[in-house]
């Protein structure tokens, strides 16, 4: 990632080798947040791998801080999703094994 131009309140970030799945989940995180006034992210172009990402604070935090908390909660997002399938996972596996088992005959 870099930063392509901005100020402590206002940057744009060229993320590298990503595209729409990671820019949208990081504008949703970044307009949940009260201290971001504005948010948005475009791709030049379909064959360039980069995405701009532009946020705009509203001073209390640096745009820096802004995407830092962005990260961190789609990261403790992804966590709990991945442990929440897991455990159905889990659940659903120990519930075939159950079904599989041959009945008793008496």
């Amino acid at each position: 990632m870099t930063v392509a131009t901005g100020a402590d309140t206002g940057a744009t970030f060229a993320l590298e080798d990503e595209d729409h799945t990671l820019a949208n989940a990081l504008r949703f995180l970044l307009n949940r947040n009260p201290n971001v006034s504005f948010v948005g992210y475009s791709i030049p172009h379909p064959s360039e791998k980069v995405v701009n990402l532009r946020i705009q604070t509203t001073g209390e935090i640096s745009a820096v801080e802004a995407l830092r908390q962005a990260c961190q909660s789609l990261k403790q997002l992804c966590g709990h999703m991945k442990a929440t399938f897991n455990e159905a996972y889990t659940q659903y596996e120990q519930r075939q094994e159950s079904s599989e088992q041959p009945m008793a005959q008496g």
